[in-house]
């Protein structure tokens, strides 16, 4: 489903999309039908590649969620886990490195803060590898980054076979369980946050949010409101994060 709605919002599907149009117009140049489905493609992927109209379509995904602070914490025991969002790996000649993406670096750097507030919680560092050969879990990436950031590798637990917000919940709360921990702190962003937070608590932990900073919401206030990259990648997750609700609500995962 993901591949499809990021292949779909992309700059490939408006290529597509505009390619179909033209067609149309082509095989039937007097048609106000053709035109106004050009004019309509533009103006939808137009909108969805200018972040402060993304910002606008995610608020119900945002609303109600602040930036954690210690009297959030739930009772101990208790565990940070820390969600990825989508780790690369690059291949060399004879070796390889993985990558975080901007918004698995913002969870990141919010685990590893909450972590400096509770005085040493365990991490539960969660996300299994992308598609591909030889490509390595998002799980190990992101502990590398976490050491970087004074996090001690033995305060560190990995769950690295997770595909899926869902895995992520099941598996995070077996290994938690194991522990005996059944609260725990999640980590993701805040438009992934209420999707996240339903699964884990159907998996029967006492899950509670922390929210990462938007990377994009410091850069220079001009540059939310022109067309880039980033609030393209943002509105498929914008659109993958409404999909997903309804999903798991049908499937009843949260």
């Amino acid at each position: 489903m993901s591949e499809i709605i990021s292949a779909l919002f992309s700059i490939d599907g408006l290529l597509i999309g505009l390619a179909c149009g033209v067609v149309w117009l082509w095989m039937a140049s007097q048609s106000r039908a053709a035109r106004w489905a050009l004019t309509g493609l533009l103006i939808v992927y137009l909108s969805l590649s200018v972040n402060g109209v993304v910002r606008v379509i995610s608020a119900p995904l945002r609303q109600g969620f602040h930036g954690f602070s210690i009297s959030d914490a739930p009772p101990a025991p208790l565990a940070i886990v820390v969600l990825g969002a989508g780790a690369r790996t690059v291949h060399g000649r004879t070796q390889r490195l993985g990558l975080l993406t901007l918004g698995g670096t913002a969870r990141v750097l919010e685990a590893a803060r909450v972590f400096q507030l509770l005085n040493g919680a365990s991490i539960v560092s969660s996300g299994g590898p992308p598609e591909g050969r030889d490509m390595m879990p998002e799980s190990e990436v992101m502990r590398r980054a976490l050491v970087e950031l004074g996090v001690p590798d033995s305060m560190i637990l990995l769950e690295s076979e997770s595909k899926s917000t869902r895995d992520e919940s099941l598996l995070t709360a077996q290994i938690l369980r194991q522990r005996g921990i059944t609260s725990c702190i999640v980590v993701t962003s805040d438009t992934h946050m209420r999707r996240a937070l339903g699964a884990f608590r159907r998996a029967g932990l006492n899950a509670v949010p922390a929210i990462a900073t938007d990377p994009v919401s410091l850069e220079r206030p001009s540059k939310r409101w022109v067309p880039t990259q980033q609030a393209v990648e943002f509105s498929q997750e914008v659109i993958h994060e409404y999909v997903g609700l309804a999903w798991y609500g049908i499937r009843g995962w949260q």
